[in-house]
């Protein structure tokens, strides 16, 4: 299934299922169901079989009289705003994380950074602890494995959706694009984590203040991310191909080509990087949303000769997910302290 939430033009939220270039409108059947929060609080909490629940649900719902690509390209044209494919209605219980040094392409950009391309220099930590994923991220089934690079992203607040703005803030030195998959976790009544799902993101990063230290990666993580526009609650997180176009003005800056990911494709096993970051008691609040970042195999940062600018447009698109994420960058200007 490929969830998407929508905000029309009277305020009101409607949660669709999208189906052959087609959405199905679930809130035409229930109008309490207007948020795919709503739906998982149900079915976890109640033990219902999500994919059963949503079948039952689609008879006899209506259908938008547009398709669901054009929706993505021109949102205004339908006085429509596409909002992240799943939120939480308390901003603040929504936990955003990612883990890098994961995939087997990687650990090349990082090392660039933190190394100054000086081949002559020792073995940096982003190496080190990328042997140490080759080596131990996929424990056998029942053993815990090496934990990965962990770091924080934000709350809901820190969330964006399709077609919103990605904000540098003033004393950013940079902007940069990290096309990845995302995975959703909603903590059920007993503190369980249950995966729901994956969605496209862009974790959009300063990599320039991390060259400086790596030590300043954390600061470098405290920016606007990116997610959507659909939710596949079905996706087999193996072998995933995504790609990223970055346009200025209507002309190509750079293009990633096929980027992969999946398990097929990193140092990591899902299920070790879910365990280390569920085994802290306070990741395991009931109700609370977490978004979790798995990380990318590229970057453009480590080979372009430009800086971001006001106005440039990312696009992340993939087989397996349902739309494109597009989002335009913009700078804000400075605060007063």
């Amino acid at each position: 299934m490929h969830l998407v939430q929508l905000k029309l033009k009277n305020k009101s939220r409607v949660l669709g299922i999208i189906r052959d270039n087609r959405i199905i409108n679930l809130t035409s059947k229930d109008k309490n169901l207007d948020s795919s929060y709503k739906i998982f609080e149900k079915v976890i909490n109640e033990g219902i079989n999500l994919e059963e629940f949503l079948e039952e649900l689609i008879g006899n719902c209506e259908e938008f009289d547009f398709a669901y690509n054009d929706l993505l390209e021109n949102p205004e044209k339908f006085d429509i705003k596409v909002l992240p494919p799943l939120d939480h209605p308390d901003p603040y219980r929504m936990f955003i994380s990612g883990t890098g040094l994961t995939h087997t392409g990687s650990v090349k950009s990082r090392d660039m950074m933190h190394n100054e391309n000086d081949s002559k220099k020792d073995e940096t930590d982003s190496a080190k602890m990328f042997q140490m994923g080759l080596k131990g991220g996929k424990p056998l089934k029942g053993k815990v494995g090496v934990a990965p690079e962990w770091f924080y992203k934000g709350n809901g607040f820190n969330l964006m959706g399709h077609k919103d703005n990605l904000i540098m803030p003033d004393f950013s030195l940079d902007g940069g694009e990290e096309p990845e998959v995302v995975g959703w976790y909603f903590i059920d009544s007993n503190r369980n984590p249950v995966r729901i799902g994956f969605s496209l993101g862009n974790e959009f990063s300063d990599h320039e203040t991390e060259q400086i230290n790596y030590l300043y990666l954390a600061h470098s993580k405290l920016r606007n991310c990116s997610v959507g526009p659909s939710l596949n609650t079905s996706l087999k997180f193996k072998d995933i191909s995504i790609n990223c176009d970055i346009s200025r003005d209507g002309i190509n800056l750079y293009e990633s080509g096929e980027l992969k990911s999946g398990e097929d494709f990193m140092s990591h096993s899902l299920s070790n990087m879910e365990y280390h970051h569920f085994k802290y008691d306070f990741h395991r609040n009931p109700g609370d949303i977490h978004l979790h970042f798995f990380g990318t195999s590229q970057l453009s940062y480590s080979s372009r000769d430009w800086k971001f600018k006001s106005g440039d447009n990312i696009t992340i698109y993939s087989d397996q997910f349902e739309g494109k994420l597009e989002n335009i960058v913009k700078t804000s200007e400075k605060k007063k302290f």
